[in-house]
């Protein structure tokens, strides 16, 4: 690297990340002599970074991750332990409670990705996580439906900033063929939360109810959000900030953490010193957001049917405790199949098939449940819907970060807006689920149908127009190389440097 190409990097190095200009220049001597180590000595400290890393940014995330979607998920388990008598809910007040939530979550995720590209991630998402955790324990002591939409609506608003935000952290330190892994352990929280949340509410059914004068599903929520309080203050002095902000690293780790991203991509992971709005057109005018915006819908209209689980096993005629633990198996296995999904995908890296294919058994799931109430079918029709649309959904957000490298900015934004966009479809699927369509849920079904198999099409368009543009890519370095052959110019002819762009992950 010579000096022209270091000065404009130091410069964005201390403007983007906060830095002082001693600090950007001991890490740019530290990014120098990595460049400078045999294979053998980069892959050891290398490995050594990654193993520190992924043993304090992982299981909190992690443990965030199962308290995110616990609080987030409960009211589908609070139905079954009788919410609705409890609250004087009729009709589709339920589903309205369901649907209000989505509609903070979806307004807060852009403007909390925004400042968080800015900002610390150990302090701003910290206190995030304390807020819903509070909102959530909260839900509790309401007394009737209003009171339950106004805190479902703030519980929403203040759950947007953790989702996105922790994976737009994930690809701020990891290259493209470690993030599905580790995309995978994250959203394995959500659906172990999935099982957690049949075991706890089960045993505080069988435990709790009625004691002090709480009803059970009361219990929970309490119970759930007072753990997630304790989490958002461990969280505060466990998570890493950025590679070249992080203090609790050396020098040589956060230039390691630096260097390792830029060889993967071929471009500096750090700002560029354009404005948000800047960035937030780039990310605006560019379609693979909307493909990918519209896939998420499509999966996420699909997947609403977790919000339901609880209510289509309660069809199964068996009592509460039963119901509730009845939950907890599918995902369960949805978790193991999620891990092996990831390792094959990092292996290769590849995306879209590894997504599509896993759809297809979903869809194969909605066929069976549409089909038949025979219990041991549908049950089974379950594990396929889990495993097909939760368990391979870490791909696709795999994905979004293969498809936008860099810079950060617009990664964080485009991470935000596509997740919110797909989360649109969260404010309508519920009411595809009305009581009067019970126990068969036909309408539901096979809508879910249709969308799993438009998500399959669109999955594969993109990955051909991405394999387009990589082939486009690959032919104008391939005529830049011959063409500076071909003249015979060398560094110091003050001819323009070619540069480099990162390819899509297929």
């Amino acid at each position: 690297m010579s000096e022209t190409d270091k000065k404009p990097v130091v410069a964005h190095l201390e403007n983007s990340s906060g830095v002082t200009a001693a600090t950007v220049n001991e890490l740019q001597e530290q990014i120098d002599q990595l460049a400078m180590l045999t294979p053998d000595e980069f892959k050891k400290e290398e490995l050594k970074l990654l193993r520190k890393i992924d043993f304090t940014l992982m299981p909190m995330l992690f443990c965030l991750m199962v308290l995110n979607y616990l609080d987030r998920n409960a009211l589908a388990g609070a139905r079954v332990q009788g919410i609705e008598a409890d609250l004087g809910m009729v009709g589709t007040d339920f589903n309205v409670a369901i649907s209000v939530l989505f509609a903070g979550y979806i307004c807060g995720q852009l403007p909390s990705n925004m400042i968080l590209s800015k900002s610390r991630p150990s302090i701003y998402l910290s206190c995030c996580v304390m807020l819903w955790g509070m909102v959530s324990l909260s839900t509790g002591f309401v007394h009737n439906f209003h009171q339950l939409l106004a805190v479902r609506v703030l519980l929403g608003l203040l759950e947007a900033p953790f989702f996105p935000g922790a994976l737009f952290i994930l690809s701020s330190w990891y290259t493209k063929r470690e993030i599905s892994f580790r995309t995978a352990i994250l959203y394995l929280g959500s659906l172990l939360s999935g099982a957690f949340s049949g075991f706890i509410a089960a045993g505080v059914e069988a435990n709790l109810h009625m004691k002090l004068g709480y009803e059970s599903w009361r219990w929970v929520f309490i119970i759930e959000g007072a753990i997630t309080g304790a989490f958002a203050i461990l969280a505060l002095f466990v998570l890493p900030d950025y590679p070249a902000t992080t203090k609790r690293l050396s020098v040589r780790e956060r230039a390691m953490a630096v260097y390792r991203l830029e060889a993967d991509t071929g471009v500096r992971d750090e700002g560029d010193g354009t404005s948000m709005m800047h960035n937030l057109k780039l990310a605006l005018c560019d379609w693979k957001l909307w493909a990918l915006a519209v896939i998420t819908a499509c999966k996420t209209t699909a997947s609403a049917f977790t919000q339901f689980m609880p209510t289509v096993i309660q069809t199964f005629k068996f009592n509460r405790i039963n119901t509730l633990l009845l939950t907890a198996p599918p995902y369960i296995v949805a978790a193991i199949f999620s891990l092996i999904l990831s390792r094959l995908s990092d292996r290769k890296p590849e995306r879209c098939f590894h997504f599509c294919i896993p759809l297809m058994f979903g869809m194969l799931g909605f066929i069976i449940a549409a089909a038949t109430t025979n219990i041991a079918a549908r049950y089974f029709s379950i594990f396929l819907m889990l495993s097909g649309l939760h368990g391979n959904f870490n791909i696709l957000l795999a994905w979004y970060s293969g498809c936008f490298p860099r810079p950060r900015a617009k990664r964080a934004m485009a991470i935000a807006i596509i997740n919110a966009l797909g989360n649109i479809a969260q404010i309508w699927s519920p009411y595809m689920w009305p009581k009067s369509d019970g126990p068969k849920y036909s309408t539901a079904f096979i809508t879910n149908i249709v969308m799993t198999g438009l998500a399959i099409c669109l999955c594969i368009t993109l990955r051909f127009f991405l394999g387009r543009a990589n082939a486009q890519m690959d032919r104008e370095e391939a005529e830049w190389q011959e063409d500076e052959k071909s003249v015979g110019l060398d560094g110091e002819s003050g001819r323009p440097t070619f540069e480099k762009k990162p390819r899509f992950v297929l």
